[in-house]
């Protein structure tokens, strides 16, 4: 045990009239919905970078954090590991997830990076033996370095695409180690910031090479979970190849990829590409590509990605309808890609926010899931569409043509009188639940 936490014990689930401050005042880890535990339908995780590796700063800001674990040596990197997974117990977080470089010091060159790598996955193994946490998901840092300024696999020296292939390689190999039931590929600098200097075809064609041997890696070590990519369509580059759900799909089509890949979507990053998260979602969904979410929330006045956690249950509840109109969670799960404020400097605001952030989440989904039992939404929808129920309507969608189709509207008279969308019941409706 460590003393940073100092007295706070694990929380405990009160209700909404508990008093305590950190205490669970919706998220009731045990409560049966729609037939499974809650823990199980949200599958929270906690994001190792920003709970443990990020100091503090922005955009204009050096550090304000001053944790006892930072620092360059494998002694710092256990000091964290000690208090990440003391932090999990105390939350009961079934998942947490990380990058490579969140959790060992950078070494002099890529075999001592390895190594530092290696160890602390150990140490993680031997941690795991002992507490109910498991690995949602484990990824590479191939953005923060400045070797990753042009891009990983996108990168025109082909030394930085060999170099981030191999560093790839080893974070799957850490994750498969650790039974992780994900590998993310979340490609920061994959994109270009001036059109003068890129050759674009050669770019996306060296990125889909590079996801393709991820993938031939993946089944020769006999990886099972599956393979992530997360959209992101800016912040830094001015233009990402990986610019949302949509974009993704696409990708992953021309490069043969779409039956291997699920997407890891991030609300925040829905934001930044012009999306509501529940968009995103329902994109991924109609693709067959849904795998798993990062919840968070940016600050709607700020024009960059604040991470902030959650906190609007309507938004929430809409993202969790359609993940569980989708089936609900396989793999995936719910991961806080979320951070404290620069202002929140003490021990117990770590703890205060995942607490919150886990509440939100349960109201969110509490509230879907009375929708999805209720059945109002889906009733209004099958009647809206109901018109393609029809003989004739199925007909113009299988042997019709367009000489057909023209014969039947002169024939009928067809003349159609609009109906309407009824917009502003459902949003009442929703309000209901919420």
């Amino acid at each position: 045990m460590t003393d940073f936490f100092g007295d706070i014990t694990r929380i405990e689930y009160e209700g909404q009239d508990g008093n305590s401050a950190l205490s669970f005042k919706h998220y009731n880890a045990d409560e049966m919905v729609m037939g499974k535990p809650m823990r199980d339908h949200l599958r929270f995780a906690v994001a190792y970078w920003h709970s443990f590796a990020w100091p503090g700063t922005d955009p204009f800001g050096g550090e304000t954090f001053q944790r006892p674990w930072f620092g360059d040596t494998m002694d710092h990197a256990r000091h964290k590991a000690d208090v990440a997974f003391e932090m999990f117990d105390i939350l009961g977080a079934p998942f947490f997830c990380f990058h490579d470089a969140d959790v060992r010091p950078e070494g002099a060159d890529f075999a001592e990076s390895t190594r530092n790598l290696n160890e602390i996955v150990d140490y993680f193994a031997a941690k795991m033996e002992n507490c109910d946490t498991r690995l949602l998901w484990g990824t590479a840092n191939l953005f923060s370095n400045r070797r990753f300024m042009a891009g990983a696999a996108t990168n025109p020296d082909p030394d930085v695409f060999a170099y981030s292939a191999a560093t790839v390689k080893t974070c799957m190999d850490a994750t498969h180690k650790l039974r992780g039931e994900n590998y993310v590929l979340w490609g920061g600098r994959e994109g270009y910031e001036t059109l003068l200097n890129t050759d674009m075809r050669a770019e996306m064609d060296h990125m889909g090479r590079f996801l393709n041997m991820v993938f031939e890696y993946k089944h020769k070590i006999g990886f099972k979970g599956a393979i992530l990519m997360e959209p992101k369509p800016q912040e830094p580059s001015k233009h990402q190849y990986d610019y949302d759900a949509a974009t993704c799909y696409s990708f992953l089509q021309k490069y043969g990829l779409e039956g291997e890949v699920k997407l890891n979507l991030e609300q925040g990053h829905a934001i930044l590409a012009g999306h509501s998260f529940e968009h995103e979602i329902a994109v991924a969904v109609a693709n067959d590509v849904f795998g798993s979410i990062d919840m968070n929330r940016n600050d709607y006045q700020s024009g960059w990605d604040t991470d902030q956690f959650p906190n609007n249950v309507p938004e929430v509840a809409l993202a969790y309808y359609h993940i569980l109109n989708a089936g609900g969670f396989t793999s995936g799960g719910t991961n806080f890609d979320a951070k404290l404020r620069r202002q929140s400097l003490d021990p117990v605001d770590l703890i205060a926010a995942h607490v919150g952030g886990m509440d939100i989440c349960a109201r969110g989904f509490k509230a879907a899931a009375a929708m999805m039992m209720d059945g109002g939404l889906a009733t209004a929808q099958a009647t809206r569409y109901a018109g393609w129920k029809t003989p004739d309507a199925q007909e113009m969608l299988s042997g019709a043509s367009l000489e057909s189709i023209t014969e039947r509207v002169l024939r009928d008279n067809i003349n159609p009188v609009p109906s309407s969308g009824r917009q502003e019941i459902l949003e009442n409706y929703v309000n209901r639940f919420v």
